[in-house]
C-alpha cells in the first residue's frame, strides 16, 4: 500500500506541476497577442502634444506619438504636416505609413488608406480620424479635432 500510495503522491505531484507551467506557457503566448490586438492603450499626453522631431523627418516620413492617450501618425508632406489616427476602425490594429506607396496599411487585414486617411480597399468600415496640426516656427503640434 504504500508504494501505491507514494505512486499517488508524485502522480499528484506531476499533475500540479504541470498544469502550473501550462498556465505560464498559455499567461505568456496569450497576453502579448491580446495587447498586439488591442494596441490602443489609455493614458498618454493630452491636448496638445508636441512633434519632437518633426524638424529631422523628411517629405514622406512619419512619427507616432499619443494624444489623449490615442496613437497618432504625423506624416511630412510636400506642404507641411499632416494627422491622423494610427488606429484602424476595423479592429483597432496600429496602420503604419508606408512613404514609397504615400499609404497607410494596415498589417491586420490588409486595409489600405490614402494619403488623406480614406478607404482604398479592405475591411475598415471608414477613414482614419484626422487630428488637427499646428507649426508655430520649427515646432509642430497635433491636437485632437
Amino acid at each position: 500500500m504504500t508504494q501505491q500510495s507514494n505512486e499517488s503522491t508524485r502522480r499528484g505531484f506531476l499533475d500540479v506541476f504541470i498544469g502550473i507551467c501550462s498556465a505560464i506557457t498559455a499567461a505568456a503566448v496569450t497576453i502579448p497577442g491580446l495587447m498586439y490586438l488591442w494596441p490602443a492603450a489609455k493614458g498618454g499626453a493630452g491636448g496638445e502634444v508636441e512633434v519632437k522631431g518633426a524638424k529631422n523627418l523628411a517629405k514622406g516620413e512619419s512619427e507616432i506619438l499619443q494624444v489623449k492617450g490615442k496613437a497618432v501618425l504625423v506624416v511630412r508632406t510636400s506642404s507641411g504636416f499632416d494627422a491622423y489616427s494610427a488606429i484602424c476602425p476595423h479592429l483597432g490594429c496600429l496602420v503604419k505609413w508606408e512613404g514609397v506607396r504615400k499609404e497607410f496599411l494596415c498589417p491586420c487585414h490588409a486595409a489600405v488608406f490614402d494619403s488623406k486617411g480614406r478607404v482604398v480597399s479592405g475591411p475598415a468600415p471608414g477613414p482614419l480620424s484626422p487630428y488637427k496640426v499646428k507649426e508655430v516656427g520649427d515646432k509642430v503640434f497635433v491636437s485632437a479635432v
